[in-house]
């Protein structure tokens, strides 16, 4: 019989049960970690878990349909799930289709019409003078208010009520946002100072305000027909709002709709933008309990937009209301119009008023995630219920049992007894999988998806041709006529070759795979990458330890009928015996 091999080799094959507390232990601290953050199952996507869908296409402008590019598309894929991901929303979905296409797939138990209206329509961002505003329905509407650098507010008053406060930040206090789309792409022009509003429309209840030549930035003839888009404004019709204000650019005065803090509407005229969304670095929504204004929506200017700003400020701080009001506009809509008692030079400012927590967030997101360098259109909305997601999970579940219930029969025939270790290992391996999914769901936002089921389910067939790959190898160690123990031993080494290189190919093709596409597929090739790692694993801290242990129990080791390991069933040859050299002939003593 051959013997084992001394040294480090035997020392390694004489202690299983480390390989095989490693693995257990691991288990135990995944699921431990499982139950402790609260996910005890993977988190599901929008094909399993029910969701919306949206489809949006680039649209060029006159002239530019060479901007719509692979980087403008990234870029706008990266800034929608910005947007999408400040909703909360860490499993959303943005991806390119083709050229010309983003598909936004937002899952079950977001606010769907919050998120289109968030990734839904580009729009363009600018901080506009407000020249005249009034209600709608008629009637002279609350004016916010507003406080500069160094002072704090009681944003509950029309009027400012200053206090002295050494360090306080910028600040200017308005009503809270209407709900609106989207931010969008904005051209920087800085308000010149002809520009700037001069004359102070009444504010009186009822009054008609009508713009000061030099806030229109135009002509006499173009300050009389905006005059008359403000009088023929209706913003209590939404057809009209839709309207209002198209083909206006940013250096042109304009009309627009808002809605205050009561959710009444105001039609508004607005001087030239003097700020646009680029210029705004960072936004957030806080709740500030030291001065009592609640919730508040911060923002950071960048260097260029910050001397913007303060210019800005700086004018309307010295005019009347409301024109020292400047209002932040979205899609030709006023979200907010916060006045300013002073120029805010700091490059920091604050918004306060009637915000709560949901409003405080809407508005910050949409200052914060820059601006879309194209324009979309909404082409389709599909939402998927969670009874069809669940359907087709049922029936990802169904096939994965069929093939692992073949599997299992399989190896029941062909390997009997070795069928217990290799059902043993499929068993641990599914585990391992299941936990780890659970942990990746909050971790790195991984949904499973259906292709990822299906990726799980190729995995069934690899990890199962890695035990073939060594029960064979030592089958083969058996036919040779070598016993149990030492066949295990000397298959390994080759049997974990062969598994090595196979798992790796796997492993490469599921990387490959990845990176070169999008969306669902990426989660069949991340489960069939997780699962051809874990394969590895598996084989060398369970299966083979696991094996080297029944070695030792008569009824594999004997060879017995049922063990699968019989070598009369396997061919085997008469046993090897070590057999001695012949002795070297003596030398003869004779000259």
């Amino acid at each position: 019989m051959a013997a084992l091999k001394k040294g480090k080799n035997a020392s390694v094959t004489s202690k299983p049960w480390r390989s095989l507390a490693l693995i257990l232990i691991a288990i135990v601290a995944l699921t431990g970690g499982m139950f402790a953050s609260g996910h005890t199952t993977p988190r599901l996507g929008i094909d399993l878990a029910g969701g919306t869908s949206i489809t949006l296409a680039a649209v060029p402008e006159a002239g530019q349909e060479s901007a719509i590019n692979k980087t403008n598309m990234d870029t706008a894929v990266s800034i929608m799930e910005r947007r999408v991901n400040g909703l909360g929303v860490s499993e959303a979905e943005v991806q390119t289709q083709g050229t010309r296409n983003i598909i936004v797939n937002i899952p079950k138990g977001t606010n769907s019409k919050q998120a289109r209206e968030q990734v839904g329509t580009t729009a363009k961002l600018y901080f506009r003078p407000v020249v005249a505003t009034e209600l709608a329905a008629g009637g002279a509407a609350p004016t916010p208010s507003a406080t500069g650098n160094g002072s704090e507010q009681d944003s509950g008053k029309d009027e400012a009520t200053e206090k002295a406060t050494d360090g306080a930040s910028p600040s200017a206090s308005g009503s809270p946002s209407a709900s609106a789309t989207t931010q969008g792409r904005a051209v920087t022009d800085a308000l010149k100072a002809d520009e700037t509003p001069s004359a102070s429309p009444s504010g009186k209840a009822g009054d008609t305000a009508e713009p000061a030549p030099s806030a229109t930035g135009g002509t006499s003839g173009d300050d009389s027909e905006l005059q008359a888009q403000y009088a023929a404004l209706d913003c209590t019709k939404e057809s009209v709002r839709a309207k209002a204000g198209d083909g206006a650019k940013a250096t042109d005065s304009t009309v627009a709709c808002g809605q205050n803090s009561q959710g009444q509407w105001q039609k508004y005229i607005l001087g030239p933008a003097a700020v646009d969304g680029t210029d705004v670095d960072e936004a957030d929504a806080v709740l500030n309990t030291q001065t009592g204004a609640g919730w508040t929506v911060t923002m950071k200017f960048s260097d260029a937009g910050s001397k913007k700003f303060a210019d800005i400020t700086g004018r309307l701080a010295q005019q009347q209301s409301p024109q020292n009001q400047f209002a932040i506009v979205l899609d030709n809509e006023v979200v907010s119009d916060p006045y300013v008692s002073q120029a805010l030079t700091g490059g920091n400012a604050e918004i306060s008023g009637n915000f709560n927590q949901q409003s405080a967030q809407e508005l910050a997101n949409m200052l914060s995630y820059g601006a879309l360098p194209l324009t979309f259109r909404e082409d389709s909305v599909t939402t998927v219920t969670a009874a069809l997601g669940g359907e087709q999970l049922e029936a990802g579940l169904i096939a994965g049992a069929i093939g692992l219930a073949l599997v299992v029969l399989y190896l029941l025939v062909y390997y009997r007894g070795l069928s217990f270790i290799a059902i043993a290992s499929l068993l641990i391996s599914a585990a391992l999988t299941y936990v780890i999914m659970s942990l990746l769901g909050p971790t790195i936002g991984f949904a499973l998806n259906l292709p990822a089921v299906c990726g799980a389910i190729v995995a069934i067939g690899i990890t199962a041709d890695s035990f073939i790959v060594f029960f064979e190898r030592v089958r083969d160690e058996i036919r040779e006529g070598r016993t149990l123990r030492p066949s295990v031993e000397r298959a390994w080494p080759r049997a974990r070759r062969t598994i090595l290189v196979s798992d790796f190919v796997s492993f490469l093709a599921a990387a490959v795979l990845f990176v070169v596409t999008v969306g669902k597929v990426q989660g069949f090739a991340f489960t069939l990458g997780l699962t051809t790692v874990l394969d590895v694993v598996v084989v060398f801290f369970f299966t083979k330890p696991l094996l080297t242990l029944m070695a030792r129990r008569k009824f594999f080791a004997s060879g017995h009928k049922w063990s699968g390991l019989d070598p009369k069933a396997l061919g085997a040859k008469p046993p090897l015996r070590r057999t001695r050299r012949p002795s070297a002939p003596a030398l003869s003593k004779e000259a």
